[in-house]
């Protein structure tokens, strides 16, 4: 879907849009001309990409957590969304183990209303619940897990995250078989992208690590994650919940990860960011003893995704570090972030950036 004119005048909800993933996303809605409401805590982390962003004055941005059902259904009554695109999470699996409550009353009572907004809101066309890759029972095995495959994630994070996906399977079957709404969970890869401030993550690590002239530390050197540029995920979302506002029979789950040649090793990673960002970068390896659990192998199958869209990824992992050091550099020169972001965003869907 490189044509977002689809967009153009819909009223379109993102939760969580004041992190990373709800940022662009932000920005690619805004300047397709949608009307946006974006429902969220408030930004994240400091500095913020969404404060970066130029997005104020170009988006309703109420600030709001998803725990609080009564607040996020009066922005349902006044708003009156058409499509909504649920990314508020608590996203972090190390914070998970530190605030588990709170990461399952976010990450499933979240979504427990959000569903229950939808179910009582007769303007909602198309839902887009975005988990994670991580929902799966990860046996540690060498192929990629399917759509099918049983739901079950270790840690608090992914497990609430399996949860937030029985809850949408559940609310779809008993409300929306016959109704309004098109609903479909996305299970995404880890992301990288340029504005990722977020703590526990290798990417911000190594920005935050290279402007302060110090080595990386890779914690996980030989764990292999899908990995995929921030944009990647956001297309198939915008895809997705299009394609089943327009049809239902497009609802469903869908896995949207990396072709297996993007499928690294965290230190293969890092590797790759050093070269493409030069200045004498380096890493070393900083394992821990008796660290939490997190999972040495994971590896999506995005056959159904390909099969029924005809989606494919675009940008390889080269072309995913390069476009992340260079916000990283802009962004550290003080450049102009939003210009950076719709160059970014204007050659992924292959435009020539004339928003209008």
């Amino acid at each position: 879907m490189s044509d977002l004119s689809f967009y153009k005048g819909k009223r379109v909800l993102v939760t969580g849009h004041t992190g990373f993933k709800g940022a662009w996303l932000s920005r690619i809605l805004v300047r397709s001309g949608a009307e946006v409401a974006g429902y969220s805590l408030e930004p994240p982390t400091e500095p913020s990409l969404f404060g970066m962003a130029g997005l104020e004055d170009r988006m309703e941005s109420i600030t709001g957590d998803v725990r609080d059902y009564a607040h996020l259904k009066q922005v349902f009554e006044t708003f009156r969304p058409e499509i909504v695109l649920h990314l508020a999470a608590q996203p972090i699996v190390r914070d998970s183990y530190r605030i588990p409550r709170e990461t399952y009353e976010t990450n499933v009572m979240g979504t427990v209303n959000l569903m229950e907004c939808v179910r009582l809101s007769s303007g909602v066309k198309s839902v887009v619940n975005v988990t994670t890759d991580k929902v799966y029972q990860n046996r540690e095995w060498c192929w990629g897990y399917r759509e099918d495959e049983p739901l079950d994630g270790f840690d608090p994070y992914s497990n609430s995250k399996s949860c937030s996906e029985l809850v949408t399977h559940g609310y779809q079957r008993s409300f929306f078989e016959e109704g309004q709404a098109a609903v479909s969970t996305a299970r995404a890869g880890n992301v990288i992208g340029g504005g990722d401030f977020a703590h526990d993550r290798i990417i911000p690590d190594c920005v935050r690590a290279v402007s302060e002239g110090r080595n990386i530390g890779v914690r996980n050197p030989y764990s292999i994650r899908p990995y995929q540029h921030v944009l990647e995920p956001l297309a198939a979302y915008l895809m997705i919940a299009a394609s089943q506002y327009e049809e239902k029979k497009y609802a469903g789950y869908y896995n949207v990860g990396p072709d297996d040649c993007d499928c690294l090793t965290t230190g293969e990673l890092v590797d790759l960011f050093c070269r493409c960002w030069g200045e004498g970068a380096s890493w070393e390896n900083r394992a821990e003893e008796n660290a939490p659990h997190e999972a040495d192998f994971l590896k999506l199958d995005c056959s159904r995704i390909k099969s029924v869209f005809g989606w494919k990824p675009r940008w390889h992992m080269e072309k995913c570090m390069e476009m992340t050091c260079r916000f990283g550099k802009t962004w550290l020169a003080g450049g102009n972030i939003p210009e950076e972001m719709d160059r970014e965003i204007g050659e992924f869907f292959r435009t020539d950036g004339g928003w209008k």
